[in-house]
């Protein structure tokens, strides 16, 4: 069977749930050899095995930390070409979509991002992916070359299916450009307790109607309660009322959760951008008219400030 190429999202040797989502979508199309780079690589081995790869392929080197993305482009064209695959699948994040679009043009290939399905075709991979603000969907596929595509976190199931795994070592000659840009200091991100933003089952966000930065524990308890990841619209980020590193929209991150829950939002394009291909969606908003209502499964008319409330009370009340 044809073999695809995943690059492995892992920290430490600590495989990210988006990967194991790729080796799903990946089983669809052929078999799945993923590459493993950094410190921990080798320990990726089991769970992706576990997973579905066939073949898992490692490098470590000092240049995959010290400087930024072209090392692992280097390192994802030699696994290139010494798999010969029939499509390469990354993680749709900003790194992910920076080093896809590097290998695309190496390859002399075409590239899709931001896929949320991914099938076999006659003619090669079909990608769905959403259009115009996600107000259409489309299905593509890449007229030449070995498709290049990056696939949006929580698009597919995480299904397990046991493999040989074995692990490889991979030899890379990095380029000229591998030292081109140079990290000379990490500092480490204050942890929350809460879900990843982009990779989270259930994102539940806030918007002008929080009216401060002062209300916004209110949308923190609602998170807390069905072990969310919190997020913002651009007005309460440009208000200074929640950290920019929690926007949701167009200029922001995009998100595609199980549950998107919408409190005090009035639904801009901006912000439906970064939100509209989550599976279920529900709004809360006093402002019955709020276009936001225009594309929700579930909508409550009434007071945030009464609703979140009575509803993080009730979900605290069944759990317990």
């Amino acid at each position: 069977m044809a073999e695809v190429l995943v690059l492995v999202d892992h920290v430490d040797g600590a495989v990210r749930k988006p990967t194991l989502e790729l080796l799903t979508l990946a089983r669809r199309i052929g078999d799945p050899v993923a590459l493993a780079l950094g410190t921990g690589a080798e320990a990726t081995a089991s769970v992706l095995g576990e997973h579905g790869a066939v073949k898992v392929l490692t490098a470590d080197a000092p240049e995959f930390a010290d400087y930024l993305v072209v090392p692992k482009v280097d390192a994802l064209q030699a696994a290139f070409d010494a798999v010969s695959p029939v499509a390469v699948l990354v993680v749709s994040s900003a790194e992910g979509k920076e080093i896809a679009a590097r290998l695309a043009l190496r390859i002399g290939s075409g590239i899709i991002t931001d896929a949320t399905d991914l099938e076999a075709g006659d003619q090669g991979p079909v990608a769905t992916q959403a259009a115009f603000a996600a107000s259409y969907t489309t299905k593509s596929r890449v007229s030449k070359g070995v498709p290049v595509i990056t696939v949006k976190p929580n698009s597919a199931p995480v299904e397990p299916a046991a493999a040989a795994g074995a692990v490889e070592a991979l030899s890379v000659s990095f380029s000229a450009g591998a030292t081109g840009t140079k990290v000379t200091a990490r500092t480490p991100r204050e942890s929350t307790g809460r879900p990843e933003l982009t990779e989270a089952a259930i994102v539940v966000s806030g918007g002008r109607g929080v009216n401060g930065a002062e209300n916004f524990p209110l949308i923190e308890a609602l998170a807390d309660s069905l072990g969310a990841a919190v997020g913002a619209s651009r007005a309460a980020v440009d208000a200074g009322w929640y950290p920019h590193t929690s926007q949701v929209g167009q200029t922001g991150k995009s998100v595609s959760p199980q549950l998107y829950i919408a409190s005090g939002i009035s639904g801009a394009i901006q912000h439906r951008a970064g939100m509209q291909t989550s599976k279920t969606i529900v709004a809360i908003n006093k402002d019955a008219e709020a276009p936001i209502f225009d594309l929700v499964d579930y909508g409550v008319v009434g007071d945030l400030f009464t609703v979140v409330p009575q509803l993080t009370e009730e979900i605290n009340t069944r759990k317990g």
